[in-house]
């Protein structure tokens, strides 16, 4: 980036080791690309980040949520309740089936769906909602699937930036009819692309797998219409050797973590709710005063930082009512957020010199409001 620093901390560091290009070009010789043996081993260790359940493979977080929608038989005439505080992907998804978005506000500390907002946006065509564990902090499950028990819906967990987060013991996929997982490059772990679908309904997997893969079990012997949405062997055997090193990377992105909750005085570090485990994807304080000197103060100072997410779906272009302005969707704590949040680097690749660096820098942004 021209201008940059010599001495710049990015905001997120992908890592790409030894081991997993030698495990990507171990796949390339074998000659057993896709849907292979990779991606069957891949599904089995990842069941251990789920308490277990089965695990079906995809190309991406996007085809997770929008196969499983698919496996619901969510479609034209339902609504599916999403926070608007999340990466457009959440609501594309349901769009996608052709149902319709009901946006909820989120919980002020946790930046995850509020239960009783859920609660108040049951309708009689609601069929599901889509707890979003964002920043890699999980949502009020217990809350949220009593709401749920209550009207009948299925819950599929938005588990892109929580791999391995929990709340009571369980882990986040462990909740809903499904959790579904992103494996992109930024993510605590990647398979360069991916995703990953957790359930514990045996015949629940066995739909997803067909719509994964043209709707076929066996070769040419197609039982349903489906996609192409398998996931590589290459990028699975990527996500084997990350998914090795997930427990050594998330006790390392929380070291970070506590070690800033300590320093930063400035700004209001993110709060961790009762019996949750946070898996820090992202670090999101909020700024008091003004958010674009902040970000430029803390750029100056070398520290890479991001807004997750600047303008809640609501406000996209594609969720506008056909007047251009959203929908009559009353959510203060989540345009308070959109106001207010900046992402610090978190991931464990930083040092020591690195997080006092943060820290500091952290500091002198807040404090110049």
């Amino acid at each position: 980036m021209t201008g940059q620093r010599p001495d710049f901390i990015p905001p997120a560091r992908p890592i790409i080791g030894e081991a997993e290009i030698e495990a990507a070009v171990r796949v390339l010789r074998s000659g057993m690309v896709v849907q292979g043996p990779e991606v069957a081993a891949f599904e089995q260790e990842f069941g251990e980040v789920v308490a277990g359940r089965h695990c079906v493979a995809v190309n991406s977080g996007t085809s997770a949520l929008q196969l499983t929608l698919l496996a619901l038989g969510v479609g034209p005439g339902d609504e599916v309740i999403v926070p608007s505080f999340s990466f457009a992907a959440s609501a594309n998804a349901v769009r996608l089936v052709g149902a319709e978005v009901v946006f909820a506000d989120i919980e002020r500390d946790s930046f995850c769906l509020d239960p009783d907002a859920v609660a108040a946006a049951v309708t009689p065509r609601t069929v599901a909602v889509m707890p979003v564990h964002l920043y890699g902090h999980p949502a009020a499950m217990d809350k949220i699937m009593a709401v749920a028990e209550r009207h009948g819906l299925a819950v599929v967990e938005d588990a892109a930036q929580a791999h391995g987060a929990g709340l009571h013991g369980t882990p986040v996929g462990a909740f809903g009819i499904a959790g579904c997982f992103s494996f992109y490059p930024t993510k605590n772990m990647h398979s360069l692309e991916g995703g990953m679908i957790s359930t514990a309904d045996a015949g629940f997997a066995r739909t997803l797998r067909l719509l994964r893969n043209q709707g076929m079990e066996q070769r040419y012997a197609n039982e349903i219409v489906g996609a192409n949405m398998r996931m590589t062997d290459v990028a699975a055997a990527i996500g084997r050797v990350q998914l090795t090193q997930l427990a050594e990377w998330t006790a390392q992105r929380q070291a970070n973590a506590k070690y800033l909750d300590s320093k930063i005085t400035n700004m209001i570090t993110p709060p961790v709710a009762d019996a949750a485990r946070h898996v820090y994807h992202q670090y999101t304080v909020r700024v008091r005063g003004d958010r674009d000197a902040a970000q430029e103060r803390l750029t100056e100072q070398g520290i890479g930082n991001a807004v997750y997410y600047p303008t809640p779906i609501h406000r996209l272009k594609p969720y506008l009512g056909a007047d251009g302005r959203p929908g009559p969707w009353e959510l203060p704590e989540t345009d308070r957020a959109a106001a207010e949040v900046i992402s610090l680097p978190v991931h464990p690749t930083l040092e020591q010199s690195d997080l006092e660096r943060i820290a500091d820098a952290a500091n002198l942004a807040g404090g110049a409001q």
